[in-house]
């Protein structure tokens, strides 16, 4: 055997090596800015730590990442889910997590984080509240919203957004119209009653947080109920938006994430999640996307600070709602929302 021959086998043997230690994790997860902060600055760090590891994408809200788990279940192709807390629950209840192996970094987190089950985490919160374009407000002299009451004052007739029912904003909107007005998710009808004086405003139901911000970027919507990470987002690319936090209090949105079942990198996916809760990571996300650090450990500056919920006193003011009530009920609340108020 020439020297040669021995050579040049020996490469051939390391290439195969190296491709075969080259695994791809696939994430479902929202779009936009969350895709940006995910592709620029998590999966780099992930990477310096594990070279091989290769990331697609499959993107999309809550609700279409659910549909897949759905459609691919004979063979999943989503290797970690990214959802809201709720659909996350949902998927949960339907198997299609698994559970999420045990790591010191956990023990780092707010209770807040840990989901009943231990087949998901939390990995960051954010407020849904109001947002307000600053420069209008301004302009007409208006105060800064400060109560979920606001949303049938005459004068936002048309200018105001909110998603649909569908999705966690709109769900969230319709509890808390109910809660102010006596009800909550055990009595939801007080919330439709309300949609009834607030419908007038509505100039549109964008579908997803990407049309949320063009209609706020066109001027046509001056306030929304939005989520506070949504919000600093857009304030990042230097529109004049702010959110502000209702009296009544703001709901608790949390960021799901789970290692799916089957998946063909368990281990790669589960180092993964747990990457998702180092303070450089929670930080990362608290300062892109306004996401409040879930790792007690994650220090922000103070001017990222101010923009999320951060710290455990400010954790501990928000809202949560009852998600085995809701999703028990939701497609009855669905199909009355349909018919009662985006007809």
């Amino acid at each position: 055997m020439t020297r040669s021959f021995v050579a040049a086998a020996a490469f051939a043997l390391a290439g195969a090596m190296s491709t075969a230690q080259a695994q791809t994790v696939t994430v479902g997860m929202y779009g936009g800015s969350f895709e940006k902060a995910i592709r620029e600055a998590v999966v780099p760090s992930f990477q310096k730590q594990f070279p091989n590891a290769k990331f697609e994408y499959v993107l999309g809200n809550s609700t279409d990442t659910l549909a897949r788990l759905q459609a691919q279940k004979a063979r999943q192709e989503i290797d970690v889910a990214i959802m809201d807390d709720g659909v996350m629950y949902q998927a949960v209840t339907l198997g299609f997590c698994t559970d999420v192996a045990d790591a010191p970094i956990y023990r780092e987190l707010y209770d807040l984080a840990k989901v009943s089950g231990n087949k998901a985490m939390m990995a960051g919160v954010v407020a849904t509240g109001l947002a307000y374009n600053t420069k209008v407000f301004k302009e007409k002299g208006w105060a800064a919203p400060t109560s979920w009451h606001d949303l049938k004052d005459p004068k936002y007739k048309k200018v105001f957004a909110m998603s649909p029912f569908t999705g966690t904003y709109g769900l969230h909107t319709v509890i808390m119209l109910a809660r102010v007005d006596g009800g909550g998710e055990n009595n939801i009808d007080p919330g439709f009653k309300a949609m009834q004086r607030v419908g007038p405003n509505v100039l549109t139901f964008p579908p997803s947080p990407a049309k949320m911000s063009e209609v706020m970027q066109s001027g046509d919507v001056l306030i929304s109920v939005w989520g506070s990470g949504r919000t600093v987002a857009l304030a990042n690319t230097g529109f004049p938006v702010e959110f502000a936090y209702p009296k009544e209090g703001a709901v608790a949105l949390m960021i799901g994430i789970c290692p799916v079942v089957n998946s063909d990198v368990p281990d790669l996916a589960q180092k993964f999640i747990q990457h998702m809760f180092t303070t450089e990571v929670q930080a990362v996300m608290a300062k892109e996307q306004g996401a409040g650090p879930v790792n007690k450990n994650t220090k922000l500056a103070p001017d990222v600070a101010k923009l999320v919920p951060y710290g455990p006193d400010q954790v501990a003011k928000l809202i949560t709602v009852d998600w085995d009530v809701i999703n028990k009920n939701r497609e009855q609340w669905t199909r009355r929302w349909n018919r009662e108020v985006e007809k």
